[in-house]
């Protein structure tokens, strides 16, 4: 599991190809403000989410099966329960990360997808380790746990 300041900055970095499964049209939906947080900031967000024909100007898919293109990470905005699936889906499209969101949990969803080789992500926030990482919250006082006199060498955007 990638729990450490690099590897998270490796993965934001790296990987700018993310289908965010459970997506939501509702702009008031923490999955849909991490998806416009992203999007601004240069990443490509593909939504999944059968409920919808378009999410944020940008074409919902019904599975991650159904993507046309590749894709690096799977951001998992879904209850524990339903992970597995998506982990399975995850490995047969040649995802290389499970991120699974805050309060997301799955552990044999996780050993699952890094026996296959993908990395993984728990409980944590793209659009808030983005934030973190990238200089974005230590600016209005949030304590990000980055001691450092120097900006990172570069920025995901």
């Amino acid at each position: 599991m990638v729990d450490d300041i690099a590897g998270l900055r490796r993965i934001l970095m790296d990987y700018r190809t993310i289908a965010m499964v459970g997506l939501s049209a509702d702009w008031v939906r923490p999955s849909n403000f991490a998806a416009k947080y992203l999007i601004e900031h240069g990443y490509t967000v593909i939504p999944v989410n059968p409920r919808y024909e378009e999410i944020l100007g940008q074409k919902s898919y019904k599975s991650l099966r159904d993507i046309p293109v590749p894709v690096d990470v799977v951001d998992v905005f879904r209850k524990t329960a339903d992970v597995m699936p998506i982990a399975e889906d995850a490995i047969a499209i040649g995802a290389k990360v499970l991120w699974q969101q805050i309060g997301v949990l799955n552990y044999e969803a996780a050993a699952k997808a890094e026996a296959a080789g993908l990395e993984n992500v728990m409980d944590r926030c793209m659009k808030i380790e983005h934030g973190r990482l990238y200089g974005g919250l230590n600016w209005v006082g949030v304590n990000t746990k980055v001691i450092s006199a120097k900006r990172p060498r570069s920025l995901a955007y």
